[in-house]
């Protein structure tokens, strides 16, 4: 049986055949096609850098139709950040790669290495400003809260807490 997945994609790192970020978000975004069905993209955007990272990075968001249950998909998309040239290290590092499950059509799953939906979403712009196109309308099941809300509410929080001249 088929399931729906909101996956984030991002990138921060040149890579020697598809060259910068953005086109290596691009071009994992066609290579996705091997785990299923992207059935929306967003657009990519350009963010600033988060932790130790130095450079910036190429966000976008799909949805992905695939018969791979959450487990499955996870080690595809280990497998592809490999392929990609990811290596482990750092967390928040420099990387080639990073594919992440945010959400799925089948509500709440969590395991040792995995949690749908992602822990940190919430809170990420550059995760939830790719998925408001696409996703906007899906709901969290944890808080039952759209992504649109939850976009709307980081945007608000951001704006309180800028500094002012």
């Amino acid at each position: 049986m088929s399931s729906s997945y909101l996956v984030a994609l991002g990138s921060n790192q040149r890579h020697h055949r598809f060259g910068r970020p953005r086109d290596v978000v691009g071009a994992a975004l066609e290579e996705l096609a091997a785990l299923g069905t992207v059935t929306a993209r967003s657009r990519i955007i350009t963010t600033d850098p988060i932790g130790p990272a130095q450079r910036r990075f190429a966000n976008a968001a799909c949805i992905l139709t695939s018969d791979y249950d959450p487990p499955s998909l996870l080690a595809g998309l280990k497998m592809m950040e490999r392929e990609f040239g990811r290596r482990s290290g750092q967390r928040w590092g420099d990387r080639v790669l990073d594919l992440d499950i945010i959400m799925w059509s089948g509500g709440r799953f969590v395991t040792g290495n995995l949690a749908i939906p992602h822990k940190e979403f919430r809170a990420r712009s550059f995760v939830l400003e790719p998925a408001l196109n696409i996703a906007g309308d899906w709901r969290d099941p944890v808080c039952g809260l759209s992504i649109a809300h939850h976009f709307a509410r980081l945007q608000k929080a951001q704006r309180k807490t800028s500094c002012k001249d």
